[in-house]
């Protein structure tokens, strides 16, 4: 006959992958936030829509705000937009002082970077 002895120690024991796992759980959703459950082009055109689409026109079509804004759609015409996630890692600062500062976490980055890449009016072929 095999004995078995619950304890309040070994019950704890046993809850302990669970409660870890929930704890991570937790973690995670608090320091990601909404956008760890987003999808990263979904993050990445609210972050340009946020951040640049008071000036620019953020999206695949319309008008840019400012005149003298380009559309994002045709950022390829003067940058391949990869080239630009240092800069909107470390802080992207243009010469005119109506664009603020931007300045992403890793995640981010990429996200606005995929969806810049995405809206480009010459696509890569």
């Amino acid at each position: 006959m095999v004995k078995v002895e619950t304890t309040a120690m070994s019950v704890h024991e046993a809850m302990r992958p669970s409660l870890a796992a929930a704890l991570a759980l937790a973690l995670a959703a608090a320091i990601g936030g909404p956008a760890a459950a987003q999808p990263p082009a979904d993050r990445g055109e609210e972050l340009v829509t946020r951040h640049c689409g008071g000036c620019h026109a953020a999206g695949r079509e319309g008008a840019s705000r400012e005149p003298a804004a380009p559309p994002l759609r045709e950022l390829h015409r003067r940058y391949d937009p990869e080239l630009l996630a240092e800069a909107l890692a470390e802080g992207l600062l243009t010469g005119h002082p109506m664009m603020p500062e931007f300045r992403f976490p890793p995640a981010d980055v990429r996200a606005v970077i995929d969806y810049l890449k995405s809206i480009q009016t010459k696509q890569p072929g």
